[in-house]
């Protein structure tokens, strides 16, 4: 990264930290190291260090890099080593959770962006993402069990299989449909019981079915 992305991505990591109200240093860290402009369309470059979500194609947006801190900090992943994310989208929240933990599995039902955000892994030398063209409510029991998950879109509600892939002692952070609102949920696994907090109210896609070829 030069010494200007370099500039900009730290007032960025800046600005989410004082929205935030005060975000971990480990996480704060993360957004100051990854290059969102990247991860932005070529048309929206001079707003990717705005705190704005921003079109990608497909109908799918990148995060507001807020709500990507946000999301992060809730997953709480200090002393974490592996993370599922289900809706890779443009690759952004993966490469900042790739400064956070050993190892990143996203998984995307658009195939078209799947290819282009594995192509910015690659560019920015990301090698401990991996990515896969998938339903991501299957998740990925190969890999499995995480000691965290991410949905990075709305689900009405949590299937079993991601439950189950889920670490004793695992995080999974959601954004849940409720009564006509969506809302920032973590649910924490203990002793295979599973214990749920409301966290804020949010705005994502919907997570949708099947895979999308391109």
């Amino acid at each position: 990264m030069d010494r200007i992305t370099a500039t900009k991505t730290a007032k960025l990591a800046q600005e989410c930290d004082k929205r935030f109200g005060g975000l971990s240093p480990e996480v704060k860290e993360a957004i100051a190291k990854t290059n969102r402009e990247a991860f932005v369309p070529s048309g929206f470059r001079h707003s990717a260090y705005k705190i704005d979500a921003l079109p990608i194609g497909a109908s799918q947006y990148i995060s507001s890099p807020l709500t990507v801190a946000k999301m992060t900090e809730y997953l709480i992943p200090r002393g974490a080593d592996r993370v599922l994310e289900i809706g890779c989208g443009s690759g952004y929240q993966a490469a900042v959770l790739s400064h956070l933990f050993r190892g990143v599995f996203t998984i995307e039902r658009i195939e078209k962006l799947i290819l282009e955000a594995k192509k910015r892994f690659r560019e920015l030398n990301l090698n401990n993402i991996h990515a896969r063209t998938d339903d991501g409510q299957n998740g990925w029991s190969q890999y499995a069990p995480y000691d965290r998950i991410l949905f990075s879109a709305t689900a009405k509600q949590i299937p079993q299989k991601l439950f189950d892939q889920l670490a004793d002692d695992g995080i999974l952070v959601a954004p849940i449909e409720k009564n006509g609102k969506q809302v920032i949920t973590r649910f924490m696994k203990r002793g295979g019981r599973i214990v749920e907090e409301e966290l804020e109210d949010c705005d994502f896609v919907p997570v949708l079915d099947g895979v999308q070829k391109c």
